[in-house]
């Protein structure tokens, strides 16, 4: 008897999303060894305070599980910072879940408060794992775009239109996911884009679910970081979701939390305990010192981003790219389409393409938006950077961008051009 293949083991839930686009393009960046501004995490070590209380736990022996909720030294930690930013109280035992990363802490919401058959309200381009934690809840995803403004500025952000807004809210809706500043675009939501928010969510009854990772992490003259929870009617409603990864640069520790209401920490809790259980002691003890003490760190890391924001997006025009406005996260977003107009390349059309092409040919790898997509036509046209990196990385890519202009024509007239130049025309960008 010839034995049967074995099918494809991946569940139908997961398999349409594939493996993760940062996996995908750092791979490509090792590949090609290119510098790599593709995914989002710094190339320097962490802050000496956070990693030497890390050390005296494990010499102290502290080797076991955690407490599932978190090390109580870190709760009373993360419920201090949250008073002092949103002038908020939360009890360090009922209120805040220690997960394992920002990345646990999505999942143990979406899981622990919404059922199949609900629908959640999620903003576009989203984190790659949104998408894949409603299917994954049984629920329907209802997609807000940004986009980017209209043309009357030198560089531009990225808005969504409040009227679509109202119409993803439906009686099916039991939350909205939110994330500001906003990865990958780098806006920050103002005060009254999250006022519109907070008043569909208690005419609706919905849950707000909000990642903001990136809290400390604002530019220049942007909008402050405002927390949803802080908005009339939402704290009893709002689950806060936060990372020691971003601010102090330390993704690998994977330390995040979530902060909510009793009722709905029970539901994050009911998912947390399942997916991780607890999270690595003594990185929990590192933790919670440089949340007590690393104010200064925070400081010097956005004065460092800052300056490499300014450095690359300066660069990007400079060689062409329309850049978008980057006032808060580690990223930059640009639109490649008067670079790859110009290149004259079928196979750089579109943000697949020119990525994996930016990444052999010019040794600098990138993220194609498109991956945070429900409609991945939409994000064709974009390309992401992550400046979270040593000036030194930045500067290095910068020169490697620079060889881009070896491959442009000084006038930009490869066949069928005349159909991208009419699309830039309406955008406002000289191809």
């Amino acid at each position: 008897m010839t034995p049967v293949q074995p099918t494809s083991q991946v569940s139908r839930t997961l398999s349409p999303f594939g493996t993760t686009i940062f996996a995908e393009m750092t791979q490509l960046a090792v590949r090609h060894a290119a510098v790599n501004l593709a995914q989002g995490f710094p190339d320097f070590d962490g802050p000496q305070l956070a990693k030497r209380a890390a050390i005296d736990a494990i010499e102290a022996g502290h080797a076991q599980y955690a407490r599932m909720i978190g090390v109580p030294t870190l709760n009373e930690a993360i419920a201090h910072a949250w008073r002092a930013r949103t002038g908020l109280e939360a009890d360090p035992d009922v209120n805040i879940t220690v997960t394992s990363g920002c990345t646990e802490a999505i999942p143990a919401s979406v899981l622990g408060v919404v059922s199949p058959g609900d629908e959640v309200v999620v903003f576009e381009p989203f984190y790659d794992s949104y998408r894949a934690c409603v299917a994954l809840a049984g629920a329907t995803a209802r997609f807000v775009r940004l986009r980017p403004e209209a043309p009357r500025t030198r560089r531009r952000g990225f808005v969504f239109d409040p009227v679509e807004l109202r119409r993803a809210f439906s009686p099916k809706t039991r939350a909205v996911l939110i994330n500001t500043p906003h990865n990958p675009t780098g806006k920050v939501f103002t005060r009254s884009e999250l006022e519109q928010v907070a008043e569909l969510c208690v005419r609706h009854d919905a849950i707000a679910i909000c990642d903001e990772v990136y809290e400390h992490l604002t530019y220049d003259d942007a909008p402050s970081h405002v927390s949803l929870a802080t908005m009339p009617g939402m704290k009893e409603r709002t689950i806060t979701l936060g990372s020691l990864g971003k601010s102090y640069n330390l993704t690998g520790w994977k330390v995040g939390w979530a902060i909510a209401p009793e009722n709905l920490t029970k539901g994050v809790r009911a998912a947390h305990q399942f997916l991780t259980f607890a999270t690595a002691t003594p990185m929990q003890h590192g933790a919670a010192a440089i949340i007590r003490d690393g104010r200064e760190c925070i400081d010097a890391t956005r004065s460092l981003f800052q300056r490499n924001r300014d450095a690359l997006s300066a660069a990007l025009e400079a060689l062409g790219f329309d850049v978008f406005r980057s006032d808060g996260t580690y990223f930059v977003m640009a639109d490649h389409t008067p670079i790859s107009v110009r290149l004259g390349r079928d196979d750089v059309r579109d943000d697949r393409g020119f990525c994996a092409w930016l990444t052999r040919e010019i040794g600098v790898a990138s993220i194609p938006p498109s991956a945070f997509y429900s409609e991945p036509d939409a994000g064709r046209s974009f390309v992401r950077f992550a400046y979270c990196k040593k000036e030194s990385t930045i500067a290095e890519a910068i020169a490697r961008l620079e060889k881009l202009r070896h491959h442009l024509p000084e006038r930009a007239s490869p066949p069928g051009a005349h159909v991208e130049s009419s699309t830039l025309r309406e955008r406002g960008i000289s191809a």
